[in-house]
């Protein structure tokens, strides 16, 4: 079956006016279309790079203000709870602890610092 429908649309692509015979056509001609394609395709890439590069630069982890809380009870802490108390990396708080600039004793492979061994940062 076909139809006898004629409707007036404008091209998506070069915006010029053509007269289309079904509801669905978006572009005026074929190599029309084929260029719509590739820059949706082209545009589609470009968010997918910017999405991921907005992704690398957040922050790992946000600290919240309830964990703070739980860390400041402690007596005895993780290398992570240390150096979020510290506001440090974990990095830089494990070579403190190889260097021996901080104390700690090892239970396994988890290194546990006393909260009175940690140096004072001095503000």
């Amino acid at each position: 079956m076909s139809s006898n429908i004629r409707i007036v649309k404008a091209c998506n692509f070069c915006k010029k006016e053509f007269i289309a015979k079904t509801t669905v056509t978006q572009c005026c001609s074929d190599d029309c279309a084929k260029r719509l394609y590739k820059q949706k395709k082209r545009d589609e890439k470009i968010s997918q790079a910017n999405l991921k590069t907005e992704i690398k630069r957040r922050p790992k982890a946000f600290i919240t203000e309830d964990q703070i809380k739980l860390i400041n009870v402690k007596a005895i802490l993780t290398l992570k709870e240390a150096a979020t108390l510290l506001n440090i990396s974990e990095l830089t708080m494990r070579r403190w602890v190889l260097s021996g600039k901080v104390k700690s004793q090892k239970a396994g492979k988890k290194h546990l610092i006393l909260r009175a061994s940690l140096p004072v940062k001095e503000i």
